[in-house]
C-alpha cells in the first residue's frame, strides 16, 4: 500500500513501554534514593588553614600538630564514654566485612521502630604529620606540616529513625575530625517536616541545621571534638 500510514496502523505498529506510558502517566513522583552529606571545616582541609588554626586560633608558637594529639584523645575518649554511659552496642567492623549487610541485621533486631548501634572500623583518610626539615641557608631544623594518609578508626552511628528511617553518621577519629551523613530513603514515607529539613539541607550544602525541638526519648546528639 502506498503513501502515508493511517491512524489506525500507527496504533498497531509496535511501541517501546516509554512510548506507551507517555500518554498514561497521570503523576510522577521524584524522592531521594540516598543522599550523602559531607560535614567538614573548609579552611581545615588545606594545610594553609591548618598552620592558621594552630598558630592563631590556638595560639600555640610552634606549627607541629602534636598540639592536635589531646584534643584527638579526647574526642574519642568521648565518643567511647557516650556508647558506654548510654548502653549502646559497640561492634568492630573488620576488613572486607560488607557494613550494610551487618547494619541491616542488626536493625531488624531492633525491639522498637526506633534504634542505635555503633560500628568501629579502621578506614585510610586524609590526616596531616610533622616532618623536620633543614633550612638550607640557616641550616636549621624546623616542623614543616604536610598531608598524608594513615589507617584510622572510624565510628558508624547505625541508626534507625521514626521518620528518617534507616541512616548513618560516620566520624572519622583523627584531626580534622571530618565526618559523613548518609540517608536512606528505602521503605519510609517522610513526614512533610522531613521533606522541608532534607529540602534545606540539598539547597545548602554546606551548612549544618538542626531541628528543633528533639524528641528526649530518642534524641542523638553525638561528642563533638573540643
Amino acid at each position: 500500500m502506498r503513501g502515508k500510514p493511517t491512524e489506525k496502523l500507527k496504533l498497531a505498529m509496535a511501541q517501546t513501554a516509554a512510548e506507551v506510558l507517555r500518554h498514561h502517566v497521570l503523576l510522577e513522583l521524584e524522592g531521594i534514593d540516598r543522599m550523602y552529606l559531607n560535614v567538614y571545616v573548609p579552611v581545615l582541609q588545606a594545610v594553609e588553614g591548618v598552620l592558621k588554626f594552630i598558630r592563631i586560633h590556638r595560639g600555640d608558637p610552634v606549627a607541629s600538630t602534636a598540639m592536635v594529639e589531646p584534643i584527638t584523645r579526647r574526642f574519642v575518649e568521648s565518643i567511647e564514654r557516650y556508647v558506654r554511659d548510654r548502653n549502646i552496642p559497640m561492634v568492630t567492623l573488620e576488613k572486607g566485612q560488607r557494613k550494610d549487610d551487618i547494619a541491616n541485621q542488626r536493625r531488624a533486631a531492633f525491639a522498637q521502630d526506633e534504634g542505635v548501634f555503633v560500628g568501629k572500623a579502621q578506614e585510610k583518610c586524609t590526616v596531616y604529620r610533622t616532618e623536620k626539615r633543614h633550612n638550607r641557608r640557616t641550616h636549621k631544623s624546623c616542623a614543616w606540616i604536610v598531608k598524608s594518609t594513615a589507617l584510622v578508626n572510624h565510628y558508624y552511628f547505625y541508626c534507625l529513625d521514626r521518620d528518617f528511617g534507616p541512616f548513618f553518621l560516620k566520624f572519622c577519629s583523627y584531626f580534622p575530625y571530618n565526618a559523613k551523613l548518609c540517608l536512606n530513603g528505602h521503605g519510609r514515607s517522610p513526614s512533610p517536616g522531613v521533606v522541608a529539613c532534607a529540602v534545606a539541607v540539598s539547597t545548602a550544602p554546606h551548612r549544618l541545621l538542626q531541628s528543633q525541638p528533639a524528641r528526649e526519648s530518642g534524641a542523638f546528639t553525638p561528642p563533638t571534638p573540643g
